[in-house]
């Protein structure tokens, strides 16, 4: 198959090459479902946390309102074993956003809530 690649003018083999990276790029998983869910929105979101937010059956920002991200992470873990301990900060932000109507933009990241 190598020879036959050889053979090809380089026309060819850039449209052979855009095939197989177009081909090998389409084998990953995406969840539309957490990508399009209203918690992306929340600035710095990340689309797994989004996801475990979903499995808690929180679907919108204000659901989140008076909630404890303790709990929330407590909650995660009990779900999935195998939870990183840094979604404690995605939790702390998103709850802060959900509870103010202003929110500072500095402590619209996960390393603000460390």
């Amino acid at each position: 198959m190598i020879y036959n690649l050889l053979s090809f003018d380089y026309t060819n083999k850039f449209i052979f090459i855009l095939l197989y990276m177009f081909v090998k790029s389409n084998n990953k998983k995406v969840d539309y479902e957490a990508l399009n869910s209203a918690l992306m929105r929340i600035p710095h979101m990340n689309v797994s946390v989004a996801r475990n937010l979903i499995d808690l059956g929180i679907c919108e920002i204000y659901q989140l309102r008076g909630r404890s991200p303790e709990i929330l992470l407590e909650d995660t873990k009990n779900r999935n074993t195998k939870t990183p301990d840094n979604l404690i900060s995605y939790f702390r932000m998103a709850v802060y956003f959900a509870e103010c109507d202003l929110p500072e933009s500095s402590k619209l990241h996960p390393d603000a809530w460390k």
